[in-house]
Protein backbone atom coordinates (compact mmCIF):
# COMPACT_ATOMS: atom_id res chain seq x y z
CA UNK A 1 0.00 0.00 0.00
CA UNK A 2 1.54 3.48 -0.85
CA UNK A 3 2.70 5.45 2.01
CA UNK A 4 3.19 9.49 3.03
CA UNK A 5 6.56 11.00 3.03
CA UNK A 6 5.75 14.44 4.87
CA UNK A 7 7.88 17.60 4.69
CA UNK A 8 7.70 20.76 5.77
CA UNK A 9 7.43 24.51 4.58
CA UNK A 10 9.18 25.90 1.32
CA UNK A 11 10.26 22.90 -0.20
CA UNK A 12 12.49 24.21 -3.22
CA UNK A 13 13.17 22.84 -6.36
CA UNK A 14 16.87 22.12 -4.79
CA UNK A 15 15.74 20.33 -1.76
CA UNK A 16 13.66 18.16 -4.28
CA UNK A 17 16.71 17.46 -6.65
CA UNK A 18 19.58 19.86 -5.98
CA UNK A 19 21.11 20.91 -9.12
CA UNK A 20 24.43 19.19 -9.09
CA UNK A 21 22.11 15.59 -9.60
CA UNK A 22 20.66 17.43 -12.76
CA UNK A 23 20.11 14.65 -15.39
CA UNK A 24 22.68 16.39 -17.58
CA UNK A 25 24.88 15.85 -14.77
CA UNK A 26 23.83 12.55 -12.71
CA UNK A 27 22.61 11.11 -16.18
CA UNK A 28 19.37 10.84 -17.18
CA UNK A 29 18.97 7.22 -16.35
CA UNK A 30 19.95 7.60 -12.56
CA UNK A 31 19.20 11.33 -11.90
CA UNK A 32 16.24 10.37 -9.75
CA UNK A 33 17.68 8.73 -7.18
CA UNK A 34 18.96 11.85 -5.93
CA UNK A 35 15.58 13.06 -5.24
CA UNK A 36 16.17 14.83 -1.48
CA UNK A 37 19.60 13.62 -1.29
CA UNK A 38 20.03 16.46 1.42
CA UNK A 39 16.85 16.46 3.46
CA UNK A 40 16.08 12.79 3.18
CA UNK A 41 18.43 10.81 1.80
CA UNK A 42 16.29 7.88 2.18
CA UNK A 43 13.58 9.13 0.22
CA UNK A 44 14.78 7.37 -3.64
CA UNK A 45 16.05 3.89 -2.05
CA UNK A 46 13.00 3.80 -0.09
CA UNK A 47 9.78 5.25 -2.00
CA UNK A 48 7.50 3.26 -3.82
CA UNK A 49 5.11 3.78 -6.77
CA UNK A 50 2.17 5.68 -5.67
CA UNK A 51 3.77 7.06 -2.35
CA UNK A 52 1.81 10.52 -1.83
CA UNK A 53 4.19 13.35 -0.77
CA UNK A 54 2.64 15.68 2.07
CA UNK A 55 4.35 18.87 2.36
CA UNK A 56 3.81 22.63 3.68
CA UNK A 57 3.26 25.95 2.25
CA UNK A 58 5.01 27.09 -0.48
CA UNK A 59 5.89 23.63 -2.25
CA UNK A 60 8.77 23.66 -4.85
CA UNK A 61 9.63 27.10 -4.63
CA UNK A 62 12.39 28.75 -6.08
CA UNK A 63 13.89 27.62 -10.19
CA UNK A 64 11.28 26.50 -12.52
CA UNK A 65 13.97 23.79 -13.68
CA UNK A 66 11.66 20.95 -14.46
CA UNK A 67 13.70 18.54 -14.19
CA UNK A 68 12.71 18.49 -10.09
CA UNK A 69 9.46 17.28 -11.06
CA UNK A 70 10.21 14.82 -13.69
CA UNK A 71 12.33 13.24 -10.95
CA UNK A 72 9.33 12.89 -9.18
CA UNK A 73 7.62 11.45 -12.47
CA UNK A 74 10.79 8.54 -12.56
CA UNK A 75 10.24 7.74 -8.96
CA UNK A 76 5.94 7.44 -9.68
CA UNK A 77 5.17 9.54 -7.05
CA UNK A 78 1.12 9.15 -6.95
CA UNK A 79 0.47 12.81 -5.95
CA UNK A 80 1.66 15.74 -3.57
CA UNK A 81 -0.77 17.77 -1.17
CA UNK A 82 0.48 20.66 0.07
CA UNK A 83 -1.81 24.30 1.10
CA UNK A 84 0.28 25.99 -1.74
CA UNK A 85 2.61 25.67 -4.17
CA UNK A 86 4.93 27.80 -6.62
CA UNK A 87 3.10 28.46 -9.20
CA UNK A 88 5.58 27.60 -11.97
CA UNK A 89 6.55 24.21 -10.05
CA UNK A 90 2.73 23.61 -10.04
CA UNK A 91 2.09 23.76 -13.60
CA UNK A 92 4.83 21.80 -14.10
CA UNK A 93 3.48 19.02 -12.23
CA UNK A 94 0.30 18.85 -14.32
CA UNK A 95 2.28 18.98 -17.23
CA UNK A 96 4.05 16.12 -16.05
CA UNK A 97 0.71 14.46 -15.20
CA UNK A 98 1.67 14.45 -11.21
CA UNK A 99 -1.55 15.01 -9.48
CA UNK A 100 -1.19 18.24 -6.85
CA UNK A 101 -3.61 18.94 -4.42
CA UNK A 102 -4.14 22.51 -2.49
CA UNK A 103 -4.99 21.21 1.13
CA UNK A 104 -3.25 21.62 4.11
CA UNK A 105 -2.20 17.75 5.68
CA UNK A 106 0.57 18.51 7.58
CA UNK A 107 -1.39 18.27 11.25
CA UNK A 108 -3.56 15.69 10.53
CA UNK A 109 -0.92 12.67 9.02
CA UNK A 110 2.29 11.17 10.38
CA UNK A 111 4.90 10.45 8.10
CA UNK A 112 4.72 6.78 6.49
CA UNK A 113 0.94 6.50 7.32
CA UNK A 114 -0.22 3.80 4.92
CA UNK A 115 -2.74 5.63 1.98
CA UNK A 116 -4.63 5.54 -0.53
CA UNK A 117 -5.47 8.27 -2.96
CA UNK A 118 -8.37 8.39 -5.79
CA UNK A 119 -7.00 10.90 -8.08
CA UNK A 120 -10.18 11.54 -9.81
CA UNK A 121 -11.91 12.26 -6.83
CA UNK A 122 -9.72 13.54 -4.91
CA UNK A 123 -10.21 11.00 -1.70
CA UNK A 124 -7.18 10.09 0.69
CA UNK A 125 -8.20 7.20 2.78
CA UNK A 126 -6.16 6.52 5.54
CA UNK A 127 -6.24 4.15 8.67
CA UNK A 128 -7.99 6.67 10.67
CA UNK A 129 -10.76 7.16 7.46
CA UNK A 130 -10.70 9.58 5.17
CA UNK A 131 -10.10 13.00 3.89
CA UNK A 132 -11.88 14.85 0.96
CA UNK A 133 -9.45 17.20 -0.90
CA UNK A 134 -10.84 19.27 -3.81
CA UNK A 135 -11.01 16.97 -6.66
CA UNK A 136 -9.36 18.20 -10.12
CA UNK A 137 -11.15 19.84 -12.39
CA UNK A 138 -12.59 18.12 -15.70
CA UNK A 139 -9.88 19.10 -18.04
CA UNK A 140 -7.28 18.04 -15.44
CA UNK A 141 -8.99 14.53 -14.87
CA UNK A 142 -8.45 14.19 -18.73
CA UNK A 143 -4.65 14.92 -19.00
CA UNK A 144 -3.87 12.84 -16.43
CA UNK A 145 -5.91 9.58 -18.04
CA UNK A 146 -3.78 10.23 -20.30
CA UNK A 147 0.08 10.27 -18.48
CA UNK A 148 0.08 14.17 -18.39
CA UNK A 149 -1.04 17.08 -20.25
CA UNK A 150 1.80 16.88 -23.10
CA UNK A 151 0.43 13.00 -23.57
CA UNK A 152 -2.99 14.32 -24.14
CA UNK A 153 -1.76 17.20 -26.67
CA UNK A 154 -0.14 14.16 -28.63
CA UNK A 155 -2.79 12.12 -28.78
CA UNK A 156 -5.98 14.13 -29.41
CA UNK A 157 -4.33 17.56 -31.03
CA UNK A 158 -5.51 19.50 -28.79
CA UNK A 159 -5.50 20.83 -25.04
CA UNK A 160 -7.63 19.42 -22.34
CA UNK A 161 -10.85 21.38 -22.25
CA UNK A 162 -10.29 22.79 -25.73
CA UNK A 163 -13.07 21.84 -28.13
CA UNK A 164 -12.22 19.21 -30.19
Amino acid sequence: MPRLWKFGDSVNTDDILPGKFAPFMAGEDVFQTFAFHYIRPEFAAQVRPGDVLIGGRNWGLGSSREYAPQALKKLQIGGIVAPSFARIHYRNLLNLGIPAFEYDLTSLLDDGAEVSLDVNTGLLTHTGGTVQLPPPPEFLREALAEGSILAFFKKHGRFPGERA
